[in-house]
Order: structure tokens, then C-alpha cells, then sequence
């Protein structure tokens, strides 16, 4: 494969964001079932938090697959999903924590916006 960063960096990328959002999602199951934790259940501080562990997991898994992708060997698709990968869980976090931050979220979305189609064009006939 020809990508910008190789399978061992997608795999060992991949292992770190699982556990960082399993970690994540650990550390907020502590405040779980206190009603004001992070502004409530619905709060947006709580769900964006809930939504940078669920990316991390995510996105996680799917540097993992690409890794073992043999079909794209897009060096954009490479770097694409490590940056996204990287940059969605730490935009959410940076939104939770002030909302001025919003625009951050072009980043990963950009990022993983031309990952999937370059996998998909180095997947197509």
C-alpha cells in the first residue's frame, strides 16, 4: 500500500483512539446519574462530550479497517482519516468546552469528507 502514513500507523492509531474513548466514556459513566453533571443529560456540553467518545471509538475503528484495506492505497485517504480521526474528538471537546470553537469542526469534517472519497475512487473501477 502507498499511503501517507502506512497500516502500522492506522492500526496503532486506531487502538489509541479506542481506548482513549473507552477511557472517555468511562470517565463520564462516573457522573452518570447525577441530574446537573455537565449541565444535565441534554445539555450540549454532555453531548458533545458523549459525541467525542462515541468519534473517537468510531473513527477508531475505521483507521483499524483502513489499515487493513488493501483495495485503497490513496495517500489522501491516509492522511484524511488520521487527521479526522484525531481532530473530531478534540473538536467536540473544544466546543464543549467554549462555543466559539464551532468553526473548528470544518477540520475533521473537511478531513474525513476526502478520506471516504478517495477510498471510494481508489475502490471504484
Amino acid at each position: 500500500m502507498n499511503h501517507a502514513f502506512g497500516p502500522a500507523f492506522h492500526e496503532t492509531l486506531g487502538f489509541g483512539l479506542l481506548l482513549a474513548g473507552f477511557l472517555g466514556g468511562a470517565l463520564l459513566g462516573t457522573g452518570f446519574l447525577r441530574e446537573g453533571f455537565l449541565g444535565g443529560y441534554g445539555s450540549p456540553r454532555r453531548r458533545l462530550l458523549r459525541l467525542a467518545h462515541i468519534a473517537a471509538v468510531a473513527l477508531g475503528l475505521l483507521n483499524l479497517e483502513f489499515a487493513r484495506c488493501s483495495a485503497s492505497s490513496s495517500p489522501l485517504a491516509s492522511l484524511g482519516f488520521a487527521v479526522g480521526a484525531l481532530a473530531m474528538p478534540i473538536a467536540c471537546a473544544l466546543v464543549a468546552w467554549s462555543a466559539r470553537f464551532y468553526p473548528v469542526f470544518a477540520v475533521p469534517v473537511v478531513a474525513l469528507v476526502l478520506a471516504a472519497g478517495a477510498a471510494l475512487k481508489g475502490v471504484s473501477p
